[in-house]
């Protein structure tokens, strides 16, 4: 019984960790007028949006559940590894890879950046339990080829795993740009080249320029320390592409907008679909495919490509292949054309071309 116990317990906390859970109150107060996502005890969405909802123990029950039984993977999900590590060496110039979840290899401007590494197979505390990929990584861990930045949207465990950061090679050659309040973690786990973030600030390395821009969502990895590291998207901009990273979100009718008429385009926009059920507690922190969709369209977009999904049995509710249907059917009805859609299968590599359209393929 103890052992049981143990066991739900650790469950709670990586759930509590990786869905997004805050319990932000109506009395924060603002530390500058001017940096409304800045308050005296952490960080707020701003706009604001309150991301605090009683879970309950039946969504916990859920989560354990579906870290014990996971699902059967269909064909032509995943590639073999050997398809995986061959394409991503056959193909040259700037090109994106597919981990699995929000974990991705971005080639731009002839440096390689991963992006929310989580590559092994807890999203947990602990490395036995917690919400479980029911797929490897695209590539393993010890097969990536060699990074030369690590780029990461928030704190929760299914984006920022312990394991996979203290055992990628060549710490010293890193560069590693975060959200305000992440610099430490890196630098515990023997990381010299950390660059901290606000929204609004930007770093440049080599021809590639990364700027830290909002996303709806909070940050956790244990029961006290809510919302004391920021969330981020991201714009990656190269010589030849420019990519929007988002790895987590709820919706907002202002913040995509904004970066929409601050960028006025991207090539590609990288975008979470899944995690999404049930509404009721998910809609805060978590958009829906259709959501995604609308994001695209407001940044102005030339491709989508659908993230966060296919890769972890025990976030949410939703049917586990139901989130790509979803995605391009809202795309179609939304003006994109089906190529212009990418549901990648884990480990798959594609090259990203230059676009030369001055607008979205919507407009």
């Amino acid at each position: 019984m103890k052992y049981i116990t143990k066991i739900i317990a650790t469950i709670l906390i990586s759930a509590f960790a990786c869905t997004a859970i805050s319990y932000q109150g109506d009395e924060k107060v603002v530390m500058d007028n001017k940096l409304k996502h800045h308050t005296i005890d952490g960080f707020q969405n701003h706009p604001f949006v309150e991301t605090a909802a009683s879970k309950g123990v039946v969504f916990y029950l859920r989560r354990f559940w579906g870290s014990v039984f996971t699902p059967d993977i269909p064909d032509g999900h995943v590639l073999p590894e050997s398809e995986s590590i061959r394409l991503q060496n056959s193909i040259e110039g700037d090109k994106i890879t597919w981990l699995g979840h929000a974990s991705f290899l971005i080639k731009i401007s002839g440096k390689m950046i991963l992006t929310d590494p989580f590559l092994t197979e807890f999203a947990s505390p602990v490395s036995w339990a917690g919400p479980r990929r029911f797929v490897g990584s695209g590539i393993p861990l010890d097969k990536l080829p060699a990074i030369d930045i690590v780029v990461v949207s928030h704190s929760h465990y299914d984006h920022l795993d312990d394991e996979t950061i203290s055992n990628l090679k060549n710490k010293d050659k890193i560069h590693v740009v975060v959200p305000l309040g992440l610099k430490e973690f890196f630098s515990e786990r023997g990381y010299s080249n950390v660059t901290e973030l606000d929204w609004g600030e930007s770093a440049s390395i080599g021809n590639i320029e990364l700027t830290s821009l909002p996303a709806v969502h909070d940050s956790a990895r244990s029961t006290d320390d809510h919302n004391q590291t920021l969330w981020s998207s991201w714009a990656i901009i190269g010589a030849e592409s420019k990519v929007l990273f988002v790895g987590d979100t709820g919706y907002s009718d202002t913040i995509f907008s904004e970066i929409g008429k601050q960028y006025r385009s991207f090539d590609y926009a990288i975008l979470p679909i899944g995690a999404y059920e049930p509404r009721e507690l998910m809609w805060m922190s978590h958009i829906i495919p259709e959501e995604a969709v609308a994001i695209g369209s407001e940044v102005h977009a030339k491709k989508l490509i659908a993230s966060h999904w296919g890769t972890v049995s025990s976030l949410s509710d939703e049917p586990i292949w139901e989130p790509p249907k979803r995605f391009k059917k809202a795309g179609i009805d939304g003006g994109f054309s089906e190529n212009s859609l990418w549901v990648m299968r884990v480990g798959e590599t594609r090259s990203l071309s230059r676009i030369f359209t001055l607008k979205s393929p919507h407009k």
